[in-house]
């Protein structure tokens, strides 16, 4: 890979870190160079809108890394149920993993900018509904109806996002496995909500 693409990607991979763990207004362009090691001219010339755009495509990049391991476990579970506890844990290893410093990968963003920007809104509401399609696809495949695949698909997410706040605060997975071992639970019932 040529330096210049280099530059751009760890720019991005910069932004994406700084972003999750220290929120998108608490960190500067000069924050996000540091990181990443690339040269000031890179930054307006891949960015030339700014921030906004930074934020923008580190929002997608943080989804697609998500949609990545959702779609890869997906091919290791058959059911909806155990692609939620099995995302669950790898969520709950990452959080361990970084000392509890790291989160949701989109969500500290998208809290602080999106009743502000649309561009950052659309991004993070392509990436949710991308994570949402990998649950209401199974749902659909085990016999749930169009419309309770796609509240489960969407109570999945949300459990999720707030288990990984609550997993945050008390410096622990409990909360990110607990929540997710009910919604799994219900998932296997064997009476398919209408």
């Amino acid at each position: 890979m040529s330096a210049a693409p280099r530059h751009r990607q760890n720019i991005v991979l910069a932004a994406a870190k700084l972003f999750r763990q220290r929120g998108y207004a608490n960190t500067g362009l000069k924050d996000i160079l540091a990181e990443s090691k690339a040269p000031k001219g890179s930054l307006y010339h891949y960015f030339p809108l700014g921030k906004e755009q930074l934020g923008e495509e580190a929002l997608r990049f943080s989804a697609s890394q998500a949609l990545a391991t959702l779609e890869q476990l997906a091919l290791q579970h058959a059911s909806a149920a155990d692609l939620l506890v099995a995302f669950a844990a790898q969520l709950g290893a990452w959080l361990e993993a970084s000392a509890f410093s790291d989160g949701c990968p989109m969500a500290t963003t998208i809290l602080e900018t999106v009743p502000h920007s649309t561009a950052l809104r659309l991004a993070a509401s392509e990436g949710l509904e991308a994570w949402q399609a990998v649950f209401r696809r199974l749902l659909q495949a085990e016999g749930f109806s169009v419309e309770s695949a796609n509240r489960l698909a969407s109570l999945s997410i949300a459990v999720l996002e707030g288990a990984l706040i609550q997993a945050r605060v008390e410096m622990s997975a409990r909360p990110l496995q607990e929540a997710v071992a009910e919604v799994a639970q219900w998932m296997r019932m064997p009476q398919r909500p209408a």
